[in-house]
């Protein structure tokens, strides 16, 4: 007669092996209490996203990484090249995704903390301003040094800073201006005015033409609340 032997099933063993040790419904009671503190946690994290306030953190300095601490000088230059916003994480009307939640909850435990205060950089869309396409998510470490928590999102559009240099100060948009009326003046043909055109009368075309620039942007600018990128970078209102 020939001896059957059943094969072991490691699932079994390992049930074996946890009866035990614990009973069922305690591993129930333990998992459920567990699934409720991180349901909390993660509903204390969201609160403090979306409260507006002015907090520094208290971090372990041994633990930080040195490629996401900056200064807010560095900010407000990227913020003035590429007209963005630095915000408090409360405007940010996006939905924050979970993997910047996690990496809150993995960096209060690491540093043994609650982390407040929460910054945003992202495009003025993304904010809901009051009235007067790449976020990174910021907590300010204390003298104007921020700690980046996470980035996400696409990265901004290649041409974006070239498309914002005119937007940038008083100076650059004034220089778009002037070169704008000075190509247009040339694409006026001569003899429109006079037989032959002299020098004269190009600039006096070309003044008049860069007053009419002018008064369009003026007005559309007043208009529309529309202001440089070195006035706006961490406004909450929207026609700052």
């Amino acid at each position: 007669m020939k001896l059957k032997i059943s094969r072991t099933n490691l699932q079994h063993q390992l049930n074996k092996t946890r009866s035990k040790r614990i009973d069922e419904q305690l591993i129930m009671d333990e998992v459920r209490e567990i699934l409720m503190q991180d349901n909390l946690r993660e509903e204390t994290i969201q609160k403090n996203l979306q409260e507006i306030q002015e907090e520094s953190n208290d971090l372990n300095f041994d633990l930080l990484e040195s490629n996401r601490i900056y200064h807010k000088d560095d900010i407000y230059k990227l913020c003035v090249i590429y007209r963005l916003r630095f915000l408090d994480s409360g405007l940010f009307k996006s939905e924050i995704p979970h993997e910047a939640i996690t990496r809150i909850k993995s960096l209060e435990n690491e540093h043994d903390t609650t982390l407040k205060g929460f910054k945003i950089i992202a495009p003025s869309k993304l904010f809901k301003l009051k009235n007067a396409d790449d976020p990174l998510l910021f907590a300010p470490m204390g003298n104007d040094y921020y700690y980046l928590v996470h980035k996400w999102g696409n990265d901004l559009h290649p041409l974006r800073r070239i498309i914002m240099w005119p937007f940038k100060t008083f100076e650059n948009f004034l220089a778009l201006l002037l070169i704008t009326s000075f190509l247009t003046a040339l694409l006026v043909p001569d003899g429109l005015f006079s037989p032959q055109q002299s020098t004269t009368q190009f600039f006096m075309i070309f003044f008049f033409i860069f007053k009419w620039f002018a008064g369009i942007s003026i007005f559309y600018g007043f208009k529309m609340g529309k202001n440089f990128s070195t006035e706006i970078w961490d406004s909450k209102y929207f026609n700052a």
